[in-house]
């Protein structure tokens, strides 16, 4: 990752802390992140957007810090015309352990459907692995540390690989650093997973691509990082 951090990442990062956005119902319009892509980020009672549309027109489309951030007219307003919408995921956080690291680097993977999906919507993105199955760690959304996992087999005596996976891979990273992992709330047995690692639920996001067609900010926006 180069050049200035997103400001998107210090809310990640103080939430990492426990730290968060007073529960005041408001939404933070933030300028949009790398490579074309926007996002909509929900804490407890105050969301975060980052988007090319101007502050004022968020608000008029209904955006609040209560989850209409995440409504579906809301995020299709926020995509446009032709625009990719991400799904929910639920935005959880741990530390890294550090010490030797535990899964060896795979460069045989790269035709893997996971590991394209990283490299399209994230930077910096190395793999990692073994038979229990695949890592990817990457700068991800605003540039946090970012992982997913992947099980090569989910037959019921395959039952702990995706705990122990996690826990080697919490090892890739030197110890207290903040990881973060977008996870599918109906992905139940991923989130157990994920809890019973330390993982903690700290929001919840969604990942769009605007189309094309759509109109940018307009001159008399309100100014980014102020809450509506």
């Amino acid at each position: 990752m180069t050049g200035a951090p997103h400001p998107l990442l210090a809310y990640f990062l103080a939430a990492a802390d426990g730290r968060f956005p007073p529960a005041d119902g408001r939404v933070t319009v933030l300028p949009p992140l790398p490579g074309g892509l926007e996002c909509s980020v929900a804490f407890t009672g105050h969301a975060v957007v980052a988007t090319a549309l101007d502050a004022r027109r968020v608000a008029a489309a209904g955006a609040d810090g209560y989850g209409d951030s995440l409504a579906p007219g809301f995020l299709l307003h926020l995509a446009g015309p032709g625009g990719w919408i991400g799904v929910t995921d639920a935005t959880l956080t741990a530390r890294a352990t550090g010490g030797p690291p535990r899964l060896p680097t795979r460069t045989d993977q790269d035709d893997h459907p996971r590991v394209r999906f990283a490299r399209d919507q994230r930077a910096d993105v190395t793999v990692h692995g073994d038979e229990r199955g695949l890592v990817t760690l990457a700068h991800g959304l605003a540039g946090r540390h970012e992982l997913s996992i992947e099980l090569h087999d989910t037959r019921p005596d395959s039952r702990g690989h995706g705990r122990s996976l996690l826990r080697d891979a919490l090892t890739l990273l030197p110890a207290g650093t903040p990881v973060f992992a977008a996870v599918a709330p109906g992905n139940a047995r991923s989130l157990r997973a994920f809890l019973a690692c330390g993982f903690t639920p700290v929001g919840s996001e969604v990942v769009l691509r605007p189309g094309q067609s759509r109109p940018s900010a307009g001159s008399g926006s309100a100014g980014p990082g102020t809450p509506l």
